[in-house]
């Protein structure tokens, strides 16, 4: 049997083109969800294939980075399906499938890419948060805690619990908010 997985990383992305293409490949169950691809271990769709596949069933994807993002997340899906004899197929790269050495070689490669793609994107966005910071345009989230409020109550008399009740806050925010 063949068993098709899709997965995009937001609400507003669609489904439809991985769904079709898996369909029109032969797919006859296919596990979807829209879910960031950064870690494979909260994906549970991905958890759900994986527990379906039987012996001798193939587990395919449109594009590697559908199924991880890392190459050790990558090796450990691999794991998996070779433990109970699935293969692996990708249906926009082809020759990366769990057939053949040279397949097996081609998924490695093309793992450490996507991971080294992942890697660049996020070092790219840390280095726009800091440019944005020392130019003064990215401040964070606005504080919601205000600490001459907290300050005021424990003035008047009340320990930190019944502050972060009164306030509805946790009580770790009152004690930063005293220590402030």
């Amino acid at each position: 049997m063949q068993v098709g997985y899709a997965r995009v990383s937001s609400t507003g992305q669609s489904l439809d083109i991985q769904n079709e293409a898996l369909t029109a490949a032969g797919c006859e169950k296919v596990f979807a969800e829209k879910m960031s691809g950064r870690s494979a271990s909260d994906r549970i769709e991905l958890i759900n294939a994986i527990d379906f596949v039987r012996d001798g069933d193939t587990l395919i994807v449109t594009r590697l980075d559908r199924l991880a993002r890392s190459v050790g997340d990558l090796h450990q899906i691999i794991e998996k399906l070779a433990a109970k004899n699935v293969g692996f197929r990708c249906l926009n790269q082809s020759g990366v499938d769990t057939d053949s050495s040279t397949g097996k070689l081609m998924l490695s490669i093309l793992g450490a890419v996507a991971q080294f793609e992942n890697d660049i994107r996020r070092e790219r966005q840390m280095e726009g948060i800091a440019k944005a910071k020392a130019a003064g345009k990215y401040r964070g989230r606005p504080a919601s805690i205000d600490p001459a409020r907290v300050k005021e109550l424990r003035e008047s008399g009340l320990g930190p619990a019944a502050i972060a009740r009164e306030m509805g806050i946790g009580r770790a925010s009152v004690y930063r908010a005293l220590a402030a």
